[in-house]
């Protein structure tokens, strides 16, 4: 059956459907040895021999998906111009070609789904398919209670508007505040613009929470495999409400999740258990 090629070569666990676009347009695909650069073309998997880089595209066996506790100082990419860390350095134990889901920068640290299964990736990240995504940022100075208000009632970027879901002040220090904010787009370097577009600077941040999944007792540069059950609730959130922007009051002390202590220098490829 003629299917396009971003979808097959994304089937094959290689990446997600959006790089396997950017792959074809490169020109790094090719289907019975002829290069293929154009967007929306079709090839039979069951019949041609299409190839990326030159070794054969094959349908995964398998499929895995990865919670890691990504570290900061490590590229969300399957590669770096740079020659910086990739965070599927961190992963090479699993034993297969894993892509991120989304993405975090190069700063940021937390939770960091991975996968070779380009459907489930491409779902997740489509635009429709809106999951809470919370982080505890950290910023420089005092907050001003207005600039939490900014942040819920939604701000103007310069690729439109958007808000968060929730936002609540997680600790008062006395040089550094603490926020938690919620969000359910996955624009780039979102949670940052927002706070510049209210005046704050973020120092360090880190996503908590991806839809039900969190961290855990994960320390930076450790990972664990999603169950089954975990992949697949994540697949199908329940109906998305009308969203209900709010400032919450600051969190007490006996209900304040703690930020994040001093980062570790993450371990080798440790698996903690399914």
């Amino acid at each position: 059956m003629m299917e396009r090629l971003q979808k097959i070569i994304s089937a094959a666990g290689i990446t997600s459907r959006r790089a396997s676009e950017e792959m074809i347009l490169a020109g790094r695909v090719t289907v019975n040895g002829q290069v293929v650069t154009e967007l929306g073309s079709k090839a039979d998997p069951t019949k041609d021999l299409i190839a990326l880089d030159g070794q054969p595209v094959k349908p995964a066996e398998t499929f895995y998906y990865v919670l890691l506790h990504k570290p900061a100082g490590y590229v969300t990419s399957l590669k770096d111009p740079q020659g910086r860390q990739l965070v599927t350095e961190l992963v090479k134990d699993v034993g297969e070609r894993l892509f991120p889901v989304g993405r975090l920068d190069y700063n940021s640290e937390g939770l960091l789904l991975l996968t070779n299964d380009g459907a489930w990736a491409n779902r997740l990240m489509h635009p429709r398919h809106q999951v809470d995504k919370e982080y505890h940022v950290r910023v420089r100075g005092k907050i001003d209670p207005q600039q939490i208000k900014k942040l819920a009632d939604g701000v103007e970027l310069e690729d439109g508007p958007t808000g968060a879901t929730t936002v609540r002040l997680l600790k008062n220090d006395q040089s550094n505040d603490w926020l938690s904010v919620t969000i359910r787009e996955g624009r780039n370097r979102q949670v940052r613009r927002m706070c510049a577009a209210v005046g704050l600077f973020v120092v360090r941040l880190r996503r908590i929470r991806y839809g039900n999944l969190t961290l855990g007792g994960l320390q930076p540069g450790e990972y664990r495999l999603l169950s089954k059950e975990e992949a697949q609730a994540l697949d199908a959130p329940p109906p998305i409400k009308q969203r209900e922007q709010r400032m919450a009051a600051p969190a007490k002390s006996s209900t304040t999740t703690q930020p994040p202590g001093p980062t570790k220098r993450p371990p080798r490829r440790k698996i903690i258990g399914q």
